[in-house]
């Protein structure tokens, strides 16, 4: 009998042992520094070689370079649990490369226990650090590489998902510094002026200046990753969109606070979601996608749960701005997909007869992607266009790099989300056979010298050389700024001076109307928005929204709905009626109050043939119109719409009608409201001359009792 019990017990933990050894087998082991280079697929014409590896880091997920080459790189060892708000276990290292190879020899711990650290970036001889709910200013001030400064900038930020923090901090060729929210509530405070209201951040990223104490929400719902081109348009990621864009910043979109919308998230994407990856779905994502498909096809709805091959964990969008790769790589957008184990690159166009961006695949990468791994650990959560040319690779290294949360519970028991806390890598990618070395010294550099450096060719060089500049605020330096600015060829090099001689408190009106001029639309472009602060350039401003390129006709649009109220209504009649199919544009017109008055539709109707021909985009205008007046609920204006709904021109096509009714009920249903007596009356009228039975029935449910809520 005991001999029986031993040999069924022996059974039973063999058995084990194998169901052990086949959980264990679901998820692959780590590979060597060594092996998981061989795993890369990387774009012909180019090398990767591993520059910082662990233990010198561990769970990196950021780095950046300050003026005199120092190397911070942010450790988030919290990730993927909800961090200790006391005793955080992220740290900030300080990378040094003393022998000049271009690998990184020496690691130091500037900064330990900062729970949620996510980003980093240069400034003012230390560095800034987004640390949710903070943004922190860190500097070591005794030599020894470790911060013994650390003040509390900014607090009040979102600290529910790691995931979904306040990060991606990044100097704007504006003198802004931009900064990915998520959208996620929350009231910043600026602890250095208590004085000061704090900003409500719901639905908004976020952006800063500390030289002049302003801090205010910015558009877009950013996730991590944040790329601002030479043109300063910004580009970021979200999960299952690679990049993103915000056409219309916060300032414009909210000018008054009737929009139908206020969500100007964009994809300039023209090839969708699909990837090209080289590793397989894991366990637990493939069974929790064919779970969901079947959950969806019982309910029959028309819905794909994607296993593999489309983004799910896009991230880190960076701007390549170097001067080491062939020069069609200069401004793509690289994009690490952190589930699909690559990095996919964007190129960005924008043709003159374009208001916003094409982001498409190079013509190397229609069927693969810049880099991809057959090592499933490969998790590039960031990047970083340096001093040298190059591109660094932020490799978080992990076995599984999704927050427990999102997995069901069975899948998860046997998955170790500690697997790879204590590694991390930094890669770097450069041509072949064309790695360049360089160590910055600017600190050491004269004003002169680094006015020079705002025409080196790699943007790098550009942005600290101007960060600088406006913190030394050398005044000597403006002549030789502004001669950059005035004869230079290279346009981005003329718009970092502009912005330069702004951030020295140096920019007159001639400098701006110049801008305005310029041969080069991006410049003009920028001449529109700094031409708001001068009322002398409100002429030359006008002029631009009859420019030839479509982009500066944009920004012209929406500095112009800053203008007196019928200036703006005199030139933007004429500009909507000439660029009624472009959509960004209509929305553009919308957001400056004075285009939603009946006197702007009047101007409309005047302005040329824009009622004459009918339109898509068009119809859309009228109804977000409709539902601008409906939401605010001034009896008098909208009686005076019923009558000009009642013009012989609006009349002979119906379309013109039913989309301003269309649009009125929905902005009175929406808040809730009841039309005052006067509107009533005039509806009334019209409702006893109307025809067209939709029509008639819109205004029907108009005339009709709306109960509040309240």
């Amino acid at each position: 009998m005991d001999n029986l019990k031993s040999g069924a017990l022996l059974i039973i933990f063999s058995a084990g042992i194998l169901f052990t050894g086949c959980k264990q087998k679901r998820y692959a082991e780590a590979k060597t520094v060594e092996n998981e280079l061989k795993s890369f697929v990387l774009e012909d014409g180019f090398e990767i070689e591993n520059v910082a590896a662990e233990p010198q880091v561990v769970m990196p997920v950021s780095m950046a370079i300050d003026e005199d080459g120092n190397t911070y790189v942010v450790e988030m060892e919290d990730y993927p649990f909800v961090a200790d708000a006391a005793a955080g276990k992220g740290n900030i290292k300080m990378l040094l490369d003393v022998d000049g190879d271009g690998k990184f020899d020496s690691a130091y711990v500037f900064a330990q226990r900062i729970p949620d650290a996510t980003s980093v970036l240069p400034y003012k001889k230390g560095i800034l650090v987004t640390a949710a709910p903070n943004i922190l200013f860190m500097k070591d001030t005794t030599g020894d590489h470790r911060a013994d400064v650390i003040d509390t900038i900014f607090t009040g930020f979102f600290t529910g998902n790691s995931e979904a923090q306040i990060t991606s901090l990044t100097y704007g060729i504006d003198n802004w510094i931009y900064a990915n929210n998520h959208g996620q509530a929350g009231q910043v405070k600026f602890l250095k002026r208590p004085d000061l209201a704090p900003v409500s951040m719901g639905g908004h990223d976020f952006r800063f200046r500390l030289d002049k104490e302003q801090f205010e929400a910015e558009s877009g719902t950013g996730q991590y990753g944040l790329a601002i081109n030479d043109w300063n348009h910004r580009f970021y990621t979200q999960n299952t969109l690679h990049i993103q864009t915000n056409p219309i910043a916060w300032r414009y979109l909210h000018r008054h606070a009737y929009m139908p919308s206020y969500s100007g998230d964009y994809n300039p994407s023209d090839h969708e979601i699909e990837m090209f990856q080289l590793t397989p779905p894991p366990y637990w994502r493939k069974e929790r996608s064919e779970r969901r498909q079947r959950q969806y096809d019982s309910l029959k709805l028309d819905q794909v749960e994607w296993i593999s091959g489309h983004f799910t964990g896009a991230s880190g969008a960076t701007f390549y701005g170097g001067d080491n790769f062939p020069k069609e790589y200069y401004g793509s957008i690289f994009t690490g997909e952190v589930s699909g184990n690559l990095v996919h690159r964007d190129v960005l166009t924008r043709t003159p007869n374009q208001s916003l961006y094409t982001a498409s695949r190079g013509p190397l990468e229609k069927k693969k992607e810049f880099l991809a791994s057959k090592d499933s650990w490969f998790r590039p959560t960031s990047f970083y266009s340096g001093p040298d040319g190059n591109l660094y690779v932020i490799d978080m290294y992990r076995q599984h790099i999704e927050t427990p949360v999102s997995i069901p519970d069975d899948l998860k028991a046997d998955m170790d989300f500690h697997a790879g806390n204590d590694k991390g890598r930094i890669h770097l990618i450069y041509p072949k056979g064309g790695k360049k070395v360089v160590k910055p010294q600017m600190n050491a550099l004269s004003s002169g010298e680094l006015v020079k450096l705002l025409t080196h060719p790699a943007a790098w060089w550009r942005t600290q050389a101007q960060r600088l500049l406006i913190d030394r605020q050398d005044q000597s330096i403006v002549p030789a700024v502004r001669a950059i600015l005035v004869s230079n060829t290279d346009a981005r090099y003329r718009l970092r001076a502009l912005y330069t001689l702004e951030g020295l408190q140096a920019l007159t009106a001639a400098d701006v109307r110049g801008a305005m001029n310029d041969a080069d639309a991006g410049v003009r472009e920028h001449g529109a928005i700094l031409s708001e602060r001068f009322p002398e350039l409100l002429p030359e401003l006008l002029k631009l929204t009859n420019d030839s390129v479509a982009y500066v006709v944009f920004q012209a649009a929406l500095s112009a709905g800053n203008a007196p109220a019928d200036k703006a209504i005199q030139a933007l009649s004429l500009t909507l009626t000439k660029h009624s199919a472009d959509s960004i544009l209509n929305i553009a017109v919308l957001s400056a109050e004075p285009c939603t008055s009946l006197k702007f539709l009047q101007a409309l109707k005047n302005s040329g043939n824009y009622f004459e021909t009918p339109g898509k985009y068009k119809l859309q205008f009228l109804k977000s119109f409709g539902y601008i007046n409906g939401v605010r609920n001034n009896g008098a204006e909208i009686a005076a719409l019923a009558g000009f709904l009642q013009d012989p021109v609006i009349v002979k096509n119906a379309g013109w009608a039913d989309a301003v009714t269309t649009g009125l009920l929905e902005g009175l249903t929406a808040e809730e409201k009841t039309l005052s007596a006067d509107a009533l009356k005039a509806l009334k009228k019209y409702e006893a001359n109307i025809t067209d039975p939709g029509i008639k029935n819109t205004v029907a449910k108009l005339l009709q009792p709306v109960t509040s809520s309240n």
